[in-house]
């Protein structure tokens, strides 16, 4: 995917909600298959991995009211929230003690942590990885207060949705509580239903981090929260095998993204997904033939104590693509130094196997990549050719915004990668872009939804809509009739997302054959197979999907 979704809606008081916590749950419209849906939910297993944070309170150090001065900065990230959001994201003011951003209270640093981070993920609808890099890794609380702050950040980032769905359900009204007291309550709900692990402790911690934003609000947050910890034995409020609306919860992902899962790909390829979707996902790097040798970049990854082995994505070898067993190991100086150097990336296997598709029928003496993004693909085709053919090709790469393409020629330069020109322009309409030019390949990295990516992008789940997947469809349709006419005969097009939804993937590939400008095309073998098609399970690489066109005519 070129471009991350980047469409939102706010969670607070939109979630469904049930006024009388005693009052039975709805029950879904739909009735499913009893067949096709029992027993695809271990409940025994809780569907987030972690520990609870084991470091005790130390009344040595008193956690002080927001000072005068504090304020003007939440004041000043506040007016840049409003002017540029992404940009907000990116200059959150450097956090050393996240005490001193609260009022006095005794919640442990991670939790601290999380619930900052949570707040700026929300009040600038900025990315959570960008945020957790920005304040929690940069801050000076311990490494295992880190890690357990990154863990519920993520935890509740993902979750989002259905944590608002299980505190509605233990209010009068949603709109009972303020967004900075709802902030703190996803924390300890999260904790408590998704973690599943000393659950008074996380209710007890969860009242302090209300404490920390609104402490009149205390009474009132030790109450709903025990209404939620007394839920559990109700949880998900209805049967996973029959009930759409309990399956979602129980993997917390939205109703109506559960739903269109199930009947994209079948009953337990989506369970599937949805279970592995909230797992850390697999570590893979690239090995960059044009700067370093597999043997090279593998005999340091084993030096510094990682396991490292060859990697597939959907029953295809992927030459120069390494799974490696800890990625703890990427903090090592060695290893920060391949990066450096630029003999190494990181990228999934997937999306590996996708790049090393583009040159399967032999080497083409022009390439145009379409959503060229900020190179990564750019960078593994050229590292393929140089495997293939002993060289780097002709290639053009394209992206909609400047900004981008001014960052591929910076990232290019650090891989040696050559670029014969980098095109700032709309795909959709090539003919006034680069009128009259033709290319032997045009390799399309379509913007799409993401969903095979969740557990790398925990925010896409709660924030894609279903109009913006059609709406995503309709992108990549315009895509590939504008490239139609940039193909000689003889020529393909290779046509590439990282979802998984009917409609953005073989829908797309479906119309275009039927297209006018579809009509000169026939759909040939890519990775042995009519479309690559790789879904997530377990420990597998992410779901990607790929179909390649030749002109015929």
């Amino acid at each position: 995917m070129s471009e991350e979704t980047k469409g939102a809606e706010g969670n607070e008081g939109r979630r469904s909600w049930v006024p009388n916590r005693k009052q039975k749950p709805r029950k879904s419209k739909k009735e499913f298959d009893r067949k096709k849906m029992e027993n695809l939910v271990d409940e025994d297993k809780p569907v987030y991995k972690g520990e609870l944070d084991p470091r005790k309170k130390d009344p040595a150090r008193k956690p002080r009211s927001v000072s005068r001065s504090e304020e003007k900065v939440r004041a000043k990230a506040e007016r840049l929230a409003e002017e540029d959001p992404a940009l907000a994201a990116k200059k959150v003011v450097k956090i050393t003690d996240f005490r001193d951003q609260f009022e006095r209270c005794d919640a442990s640093p991670g939790r601290l942590a999380a619930l900052y981070a949570t707040q700026q993920v929300r009040r600038r609808q900025a990315y959570a990885q960008e945020v957790i890099e920005a304040t929690i890794d940069k801050s000076t609380i311990s490494q295992q207060d880190r890690a357990f702050a990154t863990l519920l950040t993520l935890g509740v980032v993902s979750s989002v949705g259905a944590l608002d769905i299980i505190i509605n359900r233990c209010l009068a009204s949603p709109r009972d509580i303020k967004p900075d007291v709802r902030d703190a309550m996803r924390i300890s709900a999260y904790e408590i239903m998704y973690l599943r692990k000393a659950p008074h402790a996380a209710l007890d911690q969860g009242v302090e981090l209300v404490r920390a934003v609104a402490p009149s609000a205390s009474g009132l947050a030790n109450a709903v929260l025990h209404r939620v910890l007394e839920s559990t034995a109700e949880f998900p409020f209805g049967d996973p095998s029959k009930d759409i609306d309990a399956l979602a919860l129980v993997y917390a992902f939205p109703s109506w993204l559960a739903r269109k899962l199930v009947e994209d790909m079948g009953a337990q390829a989506a369970v599937d997904l949805m279970r592995a979707s909230n797992d850390p996902a697999p570590l893979f790097i690239h090995v960059n033939a044009i700067r370093a040798t597999d043997e090279e970049v593998v005999s340091l990854f084993e030096e510094v104590g990682a396991q490292v082995e060859p990697a597939s994505a959907g029953g295809v070898e992927v030459p120069g693509c390494y799974r490696v067993s800890d990625a703890r190991v990427l903090t090592d100086g060695r290893i920060r130094r391949l990066f450096g150097q630029g003999k190494v990336l990181v990228s999934d296997a997937s999306a590996q196997a996708v790049a090393k598709s583009v040159l399967e029928l032999g080497e083409p003496e022009s390439i145009l990549e379409v959503g060229a993004g900020r190179g990564t693909k750019t960078i593994m085709l050229q590292s393929d050719a140089m495997r293939a053919f002993g060289k780097q090709l002709n290639l053009t790469s394209m992206d909609t915004h400047a900004f981008k393409t001014e960052l591929l020629k910076a990232r290019a330069a650090e891989y040696g990668v050559e670029i014969s020109e980098v095109v700032a322009g709309n795909a959709t309409r090539l003919d006034s872009v680069m009128p009259g030019r033709e290319f032997d390949v045009v390799f399309i990295d379509a913007p799409c939804s993401g969903l095979g990516t969740l557990r790398r992008h925990q925010d896409i789940r709660w924030r894609i809509s279903p109009e913006q997947i059609d709406e995503l469809a309709e992108t990549g349709f315009e895509l590939l009739k504008s490239a139609a006419g940039h193909v000689g005969k003889g020529g393909s097009i290779v046509y590439a997302t990282c979802t998984v939804t009917y409609a953005e993937n073989n829908g797309v590939v479906k119309r275009f054959l039927e297209s006018e400008e579809g009509a000169d095309f026939k759909l040939v073998p890519i990775n042995g197979k009519a479309c690559f098609s790789t879904q997530i399970s377990g420990n597998s690489p992410d779901a990607h999907f790929a179909a390649r066109f030749v002109r015929v005519q």
